[in-house]
């Protein structure tokens, strides 16, 4: 999702440059299996599956409020609040990020910048990872306003966009059911009106569980929904400018409401609240007798 890096270039993505990939549609995904099967020999590095009603695990995740005071990039309208469960929780063994319609009061919430919207920004702790597959099973919300994301930055993040960015699934709420993959480099970015990424189209995005994925080896980043492969960027080997995908990056999600894009169209007030519903997030990587694939 955009960032525009945590220094702050304010960031309105779009739909893939030159010729965007034709939407393709898409059928209703089969159920999730009982447990992770590791699929092309890879192995299972990192997961939640949310089995543990409540907060959050705090081992894997954080909450991101930096720019709470100042404003969000992209003139986007949301409070990100703290492992507050009003915005992120664990129930019935999915997480739960809900965007909300509410003014939290500035003595209770120091860092409030008088936003009218909570919402929760969620990024995995750790060290974080270079190549794998990585896939979230999620249903995600369609009111209009609303920008839920899953996305990676690079943990070592100091330079946006030369630094990368894999937006695994955007959504805006005025366009329900079509759902974005995208790249960002100092070479293809959307200040620039460069990047490199692809929609397709899933009519029942907010209604059915979706699985999310991306393939990242040396050789490109491939987009997938469901095992189906929707768009590919390769490494085109000339240099960072094009190619930062050779560090590691860290997975967030989160639920942006109105922006540039997101509010493209305005916002709904009366859709809210509205959640986007993840039913795990699984990190592969190739296993030791395995190479990246």
């Amino acid at each position: 999702m955009r960032l525009a890096s945590l220094a702050a270039v304010t960031v309105a993505l779009v739909a893939a440059v030159a010729a965007p990939a034709p939407l393709l549609a898409q059928p209703a995904p089969p159920p999730a299996p009982p447990a992770a099967s590791a699929p092309d020999g890879r192995r299972l590095v990192w997961a939640d599956e949310f089995e543990a009603d409540g907060p959050p695990d705090p081992a894997r995740w954080t909450f991101d409020t930096h720019a709470n005071r100042t404003g969000w990039y992209n003139n986007e309208a949301q409070y990100y609040s703290d492992a507050r469960p009003e915005n992120a929780r664990v129930e019935d063994g999915r997480l739960i990020l809900e965007a909300r319609r509410e003014r939290l009061d500035p003595a209770a919430f120091p860092d409030h910048g008088g936003q009218d919207y909570t919402s929760a920004r969620m990024v995995s702790r750790g060290e974080g990872w270079t190549y794998g597959l990585f896939e979230v099973r999620a249903k995600i919300p369609c009111g209009r306003g609303t920008w839920p994301a899953i996305w990676m930055l690079p943990v070592d993040l100091k330079d946006w966009p030369q630094d990368g960015e894999i937006d695994i699934m955007e959504h805006v709420g005025h366009r329900p059911g079509v759902v974005h993959g995208t790249v960002h480099t100092g070479a293809y970015n959307h200040v620039a009106k460069t990047q490199r990424g692809a929609e397709i189209s899933v009519p029942d995005a907010c209604d059915a569980f979706h699985r999310y994925q991306v393939r990242w080896t040396p050789e490109a980043v491939v987009f997938a929904l469901d095992d189906v492969d929707y768009h590919r960027f390769d490494n085109e080997r000339t240099g960072k400018p094009a190619w930062p995908f050779d560090q590691p990056f860290q997975l967030i999600l989160n639920i942006a409401v109105g922006g540039d894009w997101g509010g493209a169209e305005g916002v709904d007030d009366a859709a809210f609240p509205q959640r986007m519903e993840v039913d795990w997030v699984r990190v592969w990587q190739a296993g030791p007798e395995t190479p990246p694939a």
